[in-house]
């Protein structure tokens, strides 16, 4: 069963957002802030799968962030990789080569969340620390008008794709995103 979303401008509807992407977005241009727009959802519908479901969203126009924790020796860096909801990201190759890193993986979700300020199920390239780079695939960032959480679970933001790869921090990388295995 799909069902209509409601959708906003998403400064409009501040309690739709986490404070770090109400921050960040209220610092872009009227211009750029203008193009991105929020809606509530069922915060259980907030994984790719179920939303794209419930709410009659293609998963290729839905995109996850998924954080990375590369490490070489006793150095960690965390990077978010922003890929389409079709793809999954290319951790042991792609971003391990990119981050410079002996071995990869998916970061802790306790630190993302404290890290980020955001929920589990709601982290976006919006917001993130300034120090993680945002590795985006290309199809992301052409993408017209992509699906991303809000930083929390009962709300998604329609962001065009070549707006988050203007982030502080991106870097557009094709091949990224890899077929499901």
């Amino acid at each position: 069963m799909s069902t209509a979303l409601a959708v906003h401008p998403a400064l409009s509807h501040p309690e739709f957002l986490a404070e770090p992407v109400a921050r960040v977005l209220a610092g872009w241009s009227t211009e750029a802030a203008d193009l991105v727009e929020v809606a509530a959802i069922d915060p259980e519908l907030a994984d790719t799968a179920a939303f794209c479901a419930r709410y009659d969203v293609a998963p290729a126009d839905g995109a996850n962030c998924v954080v990375i924790a590369a490490k070489r020796g006793d150095t960690v860096t965390y990077a978010a990789c922003l890929i389409t909801a079709t793809t999954r990201a290319d951790v042991n190759g792609l971003v391990r080569r990119h981050l410079d890193a002996r071995k990869a993986s998916f970061a802790p979700v306790d630190t993302v969340l404290a890290a980020t300020g955001m929920e589990y199920g709601g982290i976006t390239p919006i917001g993130l620390p300034a120090d993680w780079p945002i590795l985006i695939d290309a199809a992301v960032a052409a993408h017209p008008r992509i699906v991303v959480g809000s930083g929390i679970r009962s709300s998604k933001l329609w962001v065009p794709g070549r707006l988050l790869a203007e982030l502080p921090g991106a870097q557009v990388l094709p091949g990224l995103g890899l077929p499901p295995a």
